[in-house]
């Protein structure tokens, strides 16, 4: 006879986890294994990172969640390893190999290729990837054998940096730093740069070092979050606005705040700005987001007084 499950008793909890995400799991892999583990209500991320790849992974909890859609625009810093000589049809170490070259380029000419694909740039989004085509993901129709038509999309590498080179091995390899805008995708950035130096590449490793503000520096594991009596946990969170550390503050009295929270636009001397956050003054809470037009502060994603009232008993 099977024991009944134990239903867990979920709690309300605000805030930001900096996740660095383990090899093999799916974003919402590991999303739903800290929720459990925070026993949380509400939960969602920033952007996905493939299971193949580590590292930084913020998760939202509770009214942090309001927020996360910012940082799907930040740019992204990454380290990754491509293996040279080698095509695959996945463009990483998890497909097919596809064909094999030998690697004949010079210092010189990966110099000169990593120059080339610094800067603007456009990408053909790979067919194993969660870009959607008519409301199914790519990698949907790669698994059925089936190649769909996609439209290039443009893209920044703001900084491309070699880190490491071996082009004499039996496996040579490049070990790159790659930051870059939204959107970019570092396996047909990998394959790109194997074409371009006449040889093939498909990436073995790419680790997320940093996403918009945040980096691996305060980056917990999922078994340092497990390993803390449950009582702790809630103590890795950052608070809801360090998910608006770039925004301009604005800082409401309690007649103000109150109305601006039923959302009403509030007068002020204020200058334009796009991305404001809204603190109410006594006691100093967060309130939400606003951008300000001509002297009007116009509400964005707001809080509500309960989501604002737990989030300032979480941080006592």
């Amino acid at each position: 006879m099977q024991a009944p499950r134990t239903r867990v008793q979920r709690r309300p909890v605000h805030g930001v986890l900096l996740l660095d995400k383990p090899l093999g799991l799916s974003s919402n892999q590991a999303l739903q294994k800290a929720k459990w583990l925070l026993r949380a209500e509400k939960a969602g991320h920033t952007g996905t990172l493939d299971p193949l790849a580590t590292g930084v992974l913020p998760l939202c909890f509770g009214a942090a969640t309001k927020f996360s859609q910012l940082h799907l625009d930040a740019d992204k810093t990454y380290e990754t390893t491509l293996r040279l000589g080698v095509k695959t049809s996945t463009g990483d170490a998890e497909g097919d190999v596809l064909e094999q070259r030998p690697v004949n380029c010079t210092v010189g000419q990966v110099v000169e290729v990593l120059d080339r694909y610094t800067g603007p740039i456009r990408q053909l989004p790979p067919m194993h990837s969660a870009l959607k085509k008519d409301g199914k993901a790519l990698y949907e129709y790669a698994r059925e054998g089936v190649e769909v038509d996609r439209e290039p999309r443009n893209v920044t590498i703001h900084e491309l940096e070699l880190l490491d080179m071996d082009l004499v091995s039996d496996a040579p390899t490049l070990r790159l730093k790659v930051h870059c805008s939204k959107g970019t995708y570092i396996r047909t950035l990998g394959e790109d740069i194997g074409e371009a130096l006449g040889c093939g590449a498909h990436l073995i490793e790419l680790r997320r070092v940093a996403t918009g503000g945040f980096n691996l520096g305060p980056c917990v594991t999922l078994e340092q979050l497990e390993s803390l009596p449950e009582s702790q946990r809630s103590s890795l969170l950052l608070p809801v606005d360090a998910l608006l550390a770039s925004h301009t503050p604005v800082i409401l009295n309690a007649d103000h705040a109150a109305r601006f929270l039923s959302g009403l636009r509030r007068r002020g001397t204020w200058p334009d700005a796009e991305q404001v956050a809204v603190w109410g003054e006594e006691p100093k809470a967060l309130l939400g987001t606003a951008h300000i037009k001509s002297g009007e502060l116009i509400p964005g994603r707001l809080l509500t007084p309960l989501e604002i009232q737990q989030s300032l008993e979480s941080h006592l």
